[in-house]
């Protein structure tokens, strides 16, 4: 595998890793942003005002019941004789991305918000804030290591799913697994495999790194007594 990685062949062209790395990326940013400019809104709507809370879970959870594959290529067949060019196999695939990423950032939003300190609410409200000011400047900044968790979860959901991409002859880190498997050429399927792997530990890392950076250290070090202080509560229950 060492020797496979040094191969610069393997690195350039139009099938080179560089090109399906990047492929990889813009496939998962697009869908990225997409469910969030969905999942976001509808987060904060149920959040802040309570309603629709049921609905919200049972989608969630009919969602993420979804089959990927069987979905994409349901989605294929509709949509292939719409359109002529790649947007036939583009569309479905980012559609099946959107839906895998949804429930995440939905339920991620919507927690957030719903565990804040009701005490910290009311005396917003009390102080005269009006319900966007309310929502802007006191629920989103305290539900931020929820709502961080939550795009944190569906970005690495859509990395590794990302490779279905290439099941419908697009591009991606899943072209080395497909074209692998098709050619019986295992270190190929176990590079695309490892850089899936290493795209996500990466991506992953960097989460952990924004939560640090823009969440206040308050509601960390609030969060993270919450989190010490599960252990020692069941110790004391079970005693």
């Amino acid at each position: 595998m060492i020797a496979w990685f040094a191969d610069s062949s393997h690195w350039l062209g139009d099938d080179g890793l560089l090109l399906l790395i990047w492929q990889h990326l813009l496939y998962s940013a697009v869908a990225l942003v997409c469910t969030l400019l969905v999942a976001f809104p509808i987060g904060c709507y149920c959040g802040h005002t309570g309603k629709g809370e049921r609905v919200l879970i049972g989608c969630a959870n009919a969602l993420r019941a979804l089959p990927s594959f069987g979905l994409i290529i349901i989605l294929v067949i509709i949509l292939g004789p719409v359109f002529t060019s790649d947007l036939a196999f583009i569309i479905p695939s980012l559609i099946v991305l959107i839906v895998l990423a949804l429930p995440s950032i939905m339920l991620g939003v919507w927690s957030g918000i719903t565990s804040i300190d009701r005490t910290v609410i009311d005396a917003a409200r009390g102080m005269g804030y009006s319900p966007w000011r309310l929502l802007l400047t006191v629920e989103l900044p305290c539900a931020l290591p929820l709502i961080i968790s939550g795009i944190r979860s569906a970005t690495l959901q859509i990395i590794s799913t990302a490779t279905i991409a290439a099941y419908v002859s697009l591009g991606g880190l899943g072209r080395l697994i497909i074209d692998g498997r098709a050619q019986s050429d295992y270190q190929q399927m176990i590079a695309g495999a490892l850089l899936v792997a290493v795209l996500a530990l990466l991506v992953d890392f960097i989460f952990s790194l924004l939560i640090r950076v823009v969440v206040s250290p308050g509601i960390l070090r609030r969060e993270t007594s919450q989190k010490s202080s599960v252990p020692s509560i069941l110790t004391r229950n079970r005693s």
